[in-house]
């Protein structure tokens, strides 16, 4: 499929999304893929933010019409070394504009989502203007967008662990060269193997060459008849035997990265505020440094029910 650009990036994105992966694993075009994504990411949650701002004033919604993708972009900045490290710490050899380009398909999902979601938050502004739900309402929108985004972001990375690039490469098995077997001698079958294949050489000398082993072929299942019941032991003897788990730690760590990506994200996010305005107080560009975001959501809760 040919490369979308601009804000049609997210069509190619959801319709042709194991082509993607394809191109991260390849490490083919990254760095136009990439800027198409952060355009698009940019402008979609510009967009977003200028609804949240609209609440209180124009000069609010254009402030967090800047401030709400430099909420993003400087989460991915912050959070972004430590994905990469961790990959190399356990042996994946992700470079690091397979990894900003993995991240950015994230980003550019919840970008595009929560643009999705404006109409309907523009909605409830208009029709029921009350700071409290509008609050909740958004971040509640906001987080649903992040958890779809991050579910393709492990998506990505599975795709990853099956082209091989999370775990460790093999070194390379060392060839023994087999030395010719001397004039005149006579190579004998193992036994208990089937008839040897006799071979005359060049200088009439006959040499016995075993064929392989035969490969067996896996039991037949256990077939019961109507109305009979397996035996405890035979049952557990007919259980298909599991095939060991290949997760590699590279995808446990990214759960843990997915953490750590949220706690800084809201942290950062309570750093930056205000995004909607409080009613009743002038414009500010920022607040103080008190309390956290979690805490504000708890009091959020109880003023509203």
């Amino acid at each position: 499929m040919a490369s979308a650009s601009g804000l049609l990036v997210i069509e190619r994105i959801l319709r042709d999304r194991r082509g993607i992966w394809d191109q991260v694993v390849e490490d083919r075009q990254l760095t136009k893929l990439t800027g198409q994504m952060l355009v698009s990411s940019v402008v979609a949650l510009a967009c977003y933010g200028a609804v949240l701002g609209s609440f209180h004033s124009v000069l609010m919604a254009l402030t967090s019409a800047v401030k709400l993708p430099l909420l993003f972009l400087v989460t991915l900045a912050i959070c972004l070394p430590t994905l990469y490290l961790f990959n190399l710490v356990f042996g994946a050899r992700l470079s690091i504009r397979q990894s900003l380009a993995l991240v950015m398909v994230a980003l550019t999902v919840t970008a595009m989502l929560a643009l999705a979601f404006a109409p309907i938050s523009l909605f409830f502004l208009i029709t029921a203007p009350d700071y409290n739900f509008f609050k909740l309402l958004n971040v509640a929108i906001l987080t649903l967008s992040a958890v779809v985004g991050l579910r393709f972001l492990t998506g990505g990375m599975r795709v990853l662990n099956e082209s091989g690039l999370l775990t460790p490469e093999k070194p390379a098995e060392a060839v023994v060269p087999m030395s010719p077997a001397p004039a005149g001698a006579a190579v004998a079958s193992a036994p208990g193997t089937p008839a040897a294949v006799a071979a005359q050489a060049g200088n009439g000398a006959v040499t016995t060459v075993a064929p392989p082993a035969p490969v067996h072929a896996p039991p037949a299942p256990i077939q019961v008849p109507p109305g009979y019941v397996l035996h405890p032991v035979h049952q557990q003897l007919a259980r298909p035997v599991k095939a060991p788990s290949t997760t590699p730690p590279s995808m446990t760590l990214l759960y843990v990265w997915i953490l750590l990506f949220g706690f800084v994200g809201t942290q950062l996010a309570w750093t930056l505020r205000p995004f909607f305005g409080s009613p009743g107080k002038p414009f500010s560009l920022y607040r103080d440094i008190d309390g956290n975001f979690y805490a504000e959501i708890f009091r959020t809760l109880s003023h509203l029910f």
